[in-house]
């Protein structure tokens, strides 16, 4: 089934960077741990790829997630300010069973490469996982607006509910799913910018 245009527009800017570093389909699909044809199918708009591995592609494309959202609102270039106003932010959508419900991140700053942190609220359907562990640099901090969500973090399970928060060194391989029933949202920060 094909996707949206916006799935469309990561894919291409995907194959765009694999091309400019001079990477075949083969080359970055075993550097990112996932078969040529699901890059393919990546690349064409196709599919999602998961959390995980869209971590796994811009780590071995050099760049980071933000590099594929380039055209979200920008903020005020003079003075660094930004607004956003419920039900009009991005939204970014990851499905890691590839079939259903997952995981979508609302931005609440827009990306940018001088912004020291980011910030976007992780919406978690039940069962949705970042499917598998997440390394990169920096910081992390989260709270829990609503629902409950099993984190791990270098492999230790924390249980944490709404009105919990949590913060860890991002160089610690860290995961996460909703253990259902309802929608899970987080508050999530990150420092510098992976997203």
């Amino acid at each position: 089934m094909k996707q949206n245009t916006k799935d469309e527009r990561i894919g291409g800017r995907l194959r765009h960077l694999r091309q400019l570093r001079g990477l075949g389909l083969r080359a970055l699909a075993a550097q990112a741990g996932c078969s040529p044809s699901f890059l393919s199918r990546v690349e064409n708009g196709a599919v999602n790829p998961s959390l995980t591995m869209l971590h796994n592609l811009v780590q071995a494309l050099d760049t980071n997630i933000s590099s594929l959202f380039a055209d979200e609102p920008k903020a005020n270039d003079k003075t660094n300010e930004y607004i956003a106003h419920g039900g009009t932010r991005p939204v970014l959508s990851f499905d890691p069973l590839r079939h259903g419900p997952g995981i979508e991140l609302e931005r609440l700053i827009p990306q940018a490469a001088s912004y020291l942190l980011q910030a976007n609220i992780h919406i978690v359907a039940p069962g949705g996982t970042s499917d598998g562990a997440i390394q990169h640099v920096g910081e992390e901090l989260g709270y829990v607006l609503q629902g409950q969500l099993k984190l791990e973090i270098d492999g230790e399970s924390y249980r944490i509910g709404e009105g919990d928060s949590f913060f860890f060194n991002s160089e610690r391989p860290h995961g996460y799913r909703n253990p259902g029933p309802g929608t899970t949202r987080i508050l999530w920060v990150n420092t510098p910018p992976t997203f």
